[in-house]
């Protein structure tokens, strides 16, 4: 629940001044406040990634799960996140970044 609370606390200084932990043991996404987004947000030793981000792809919005491991400390900016490459390459794009795919057919 710690790490929760400091990713909200790292995205509402962010720009998601309305990012909330929502605590332990409720289902759905991990920190509110973040239209669009659903963070899956994780504290373990073990690294199952996919796992994170299908639990993520439950609820609606971009799907993100952030991973704190072991020994990280409270640093929220050196946590670590992952998505689906095809969300990455969209947002990249969205941002400027490469060109869009030339058409199949």
């Amino acid at each position: 629940m710690r790490t929760q609370l400091l990713v909200a606390q790292y995205l509402a200084a962010n720009g998601w001044p309305h990012a909330e932990s929502t605590g332990s043991g409720r289902s759905g996404v991990d920190v509110l406040g973040t239209p669009g987004l659903a963070f899956e947000v994780k504290a373990r030793s073990d690294l199952n990634p996919l796992a994170w981000v299908k639990q993520a792809e439950q609820n609606p919005g971009l799907p993100v799960a952030v991973f704190r491991p072991n020994g990280m400390g409270e640093h929220p900016d050196q946590f670590i996140a992952f998505l689906r490459l095809s969300d990455l390459t969209a947002l990249l794009r969205a941002a400027g970044y490469g060109t869009e795919p030339e058409e199949q057919g």
